[in-house]
């Protein structure tokens, strides 16, 4: 079974419940919460799939929970709701990153298409962070000569110009580009280059 789950934060019971059971009955799985706080001191990094959420809400608003967690990175899509919406709030949650502004009271389709719509962003962009993750991993591995190489060779500078700027001899050169591109498991230079801007890993002409 998926863990990909539907948070759904309103202050009234029975608009949680009423959401709740018709995602149930088409397979989804929900967790219900009253108010902003309830939801961000039960949430953790490992929780997948989107937030459903009231724009007003008592304490904490939606929309200030939305700034929340963009604030702190955290990208779990959120589709907004609510029966009192006005152009500039709407404008402000979209701009923010909401994936819809639903008004109460919407269509079952309205919804199962936003929230599919939720849970693809949120798939996409867990796989970006396990590449990312594992480029950096990758990068780690390296000794210090190596990733110098490397800001080198995807700057770059041929062998015989990184052994003149590191003052080492080409066959060092290209024993450590060798090492570089096993490590990154990199099958040309471009790739390589592709790796290294997707981390913002700097490249440069001369050695740190």
């Amino acid at each position: 079974m998926s863990d990909e789950t539907v948070f759904i934060v309103d202050d009234d019971a029975s608009i949680c419940e009423g959401l709740s059971n018709l995602l149930d009955s088409v397979g989804i799985r929900t967790e219900q919460f009253s108010s902003a706080e309830a939801f961000w001191e039960s949430w953790n990094d490992s929780r997948v799939g989107c937030m459903l959420l009231d724009a007003r809400l008592p304490g904490a608003s939606g929309v200030e929970l939305q700034e929340h967690l963009n604030s702190l990175s955290i990208g779990l899509p959120i589709i907004f709701m609510t029966a009192h919406g006005d152009i500039p709030m709407v404008r402000k949650v979209m701009k923010a990153g909401a994936i819809e502004f639903l008004t109460k009271p919407f269509q079952k389709e309205e919804l199962l298409h936003a929230v599919r719509q939720a849970f693809e962003q949120d798939r996409s962009r867990r796989r970006e962070e396990s590449i990312i993750s594992a480029i950096k991993s990758r990068i780690n591995s390296l000794t210090d000569r190596e990733k110098e190489v490397m800001s080198m060779v995807t700057a770059g500078l041929l062998n015989k110009q990184i052994a003149a700027e590191l003052n080492l001899s080409e066959i060092t050169v290209k024993i450590h580009r060798r090492r570089v591109m096993d490590g990154m498991q990199a099958g040309s230079v471009a790739e390589l280059v592709k790796m290294c801007e997707r981390v913002k890993f700097p490249s440069r002409t001369t050695p740190a």
